[in-house]
């Protein structure tokens, strides 16, 4: 019988190291992504390549559909190939060539599961939170957006980086079937949108008991459901590893053990301490500033920089809506009782909805314009130079004026408290 020369003990550490990198293996395969992707309908189908075979799209060798990407100069050099497998750079060609990077045709023969995982996956994206969070502010309660934006901005900005420390490649394509195409260049683990999704969805239903009567389990039930959705969404279209999505929830989860006894404490000293606003804005920009650098361009840092900027300019909106006296609370006792929703309070619900994303889009448009001007000015660039807008020094300022001032714009939006009384709550601060 074999017994083991350092001990029982030592062995069965190495056999319990063992199964749990299997494990951890197994997680991160692509097969198992691609595995859901054909359980689910979503299935690659052969192609034909260019002497006349047909290979099946699982072969990396084989003619498929194909998405141009340019490699990016960092520093004046071109960038080099990196662990990152969705990232192709020509490193030996002076010019920044175009290379092909292959990707699958596939057929959907579930069209049902197909639209569901899709709109999910939108329920993750940045556009999605830019848009809908400004919508609970202006028809429903200042107080649930701003617990929103702020743990939004905290779990986003620590996935994002955690992204580029780690650098943990995405599913590779043909293996798996890729149905979106922006964020290929970026590192997969963790997933933002799962993190993102889990941050939002139970910040809200933790935040939300403490303002309105509603049943907790239904409640419960419902955040569970959107935040699975999601966390399936990246699997489906092929963005991420069940590894990338598992460690995201878990990651956001543990962020909001951590923070959620501070949470009142936060909401105090973002509303009434006088320095609030300067942190709000010098903490954000300095943290855009020291992101991770890459040898690479990856649309983390923009995208970091969007979400700092819209929840900077938020903060210190809500700190001057509170030094004005344009800050209206719900009234206790709490929680209130929300009462039935008419089709009249529906309406100017809408109506204040599309006004304030118009609002947004025109602050956007606007400020986006005149900062890039500005600074490519500066740096004599030029405004049409895709390259010198993914500068660090022209990327970041650019994009953290625009969204600062949109999430200021949206955060002074305040209608006082016309907005709850349609909404339906009881009792109001006049």
């Amino acid at each position: 019988m074999h017994t083991c020369a350092r001990g029982p003990g030592w062995c069965a550490g190495v056999k319990a190291n063992a199964a749990m990198w299997g494990v951890i293996s197994y997680l991160q395969s692509p097969e198992l992504v691609a595995g859901f992707q054909r359980f689910c309908g979503l299935v690659p189908v052969p192609t034909e390549t260019p002497n006349g075979s047909v290979k099946a799209n699982g072969d990396s060798s084989g003619s498929v559909k194909t998405h141009r990407r340019k490699a990016e100069r960092v520093n004046g050099k071109p960038a080099s190939h990196d662990s990152n497998s969705n990232y192709k750079s020509d490193s030996l060609q002076s010019d920044n060539k175009i290379r092909e990077h292959h990707r699958p045709q596939y057929e959907v023969k579930n069209w049902i599961l197909y639209v569901l995982f899709v709109a999910s996956a939108m329920l993750g994206h940045e556009v999605f939170y830019i848009t809908c969070l400004p919508c609970i502010h202006w028809n429903l309660d200042t107080f649930l957006c701003r617990r929103l934006v702020n743990m939004w901005a905290v779990v986003m900005y620590i996935g994002q980086v955690m992204k580029d420390i780690l650098k943990l490649p995405r599913p590779p394509a043909p293996v798996v079937v890729k149905l979106e195409t922006r964020v290929d260049a970026e590192y997969g683990m963790p997933s933002t949108h799962a993190m993102a999704a889990t941050a939002i969805f139970f910040t809200l239903l933790l935040s939300a008991q403490e303002r309105v009567k509603f049943q907790f389990e239904v409640g419960l039930t419902v955040a569970v459901v959107l935040s699975a959705l999601v966390c399936l969404s990246r699997l489906y279209t092929g963005m991420h590893s069940a590894l990338d999505v598992i460690c995201g929830a878990l990651i956001s989860a543990g962020i909001m053990i951590v923070s959620y006894p501070y949470w009142e404490t936060f909401d105090r000293l973002q509303l009434h301490n006088p320095i609030s606003p300067a942190v709000a804005l010098i903490l954000p920009l300095f943290l855009c500033y020291k992101y991770p650098e890459l040898d690479h361009y990856s649309t983390t840092r923009g995208d970091t920089t969007i979400i700092l900027g819209c929840a900077a300019g938020s903060s210190v909106g809500y700190w001057v809506n509170e030094r004005l006296g344009r800050t209206f609370e719900l009234v206790a006792p709490f929680p209130v009782t929300l009462s039935p929703l008419t089709p009249t309070a529906f309406g100017h619900g809408v109506a204040r909805f599309l006004v304030g994303v118009g609002m947004l889009v025109l602050t956007r448009q606007v400020f986006r314009w005149a900062s890039l001007r500005a600074l490519c000015l500066v740096y004599g660039a030029s405004p049409r130079d895709i390259d010198a807008r993914r500068r660090k020094e022209i990327e970041v300022p650019y994009k953290f004026i625009t969204y600062t001032t949109i999430g200021l714009v949206n955060s002074m939006m305040n209608t006082k408290d016309d907005i709850l009384k349609n909404v339906g709550y009881q009792t109001l601060v006049p």
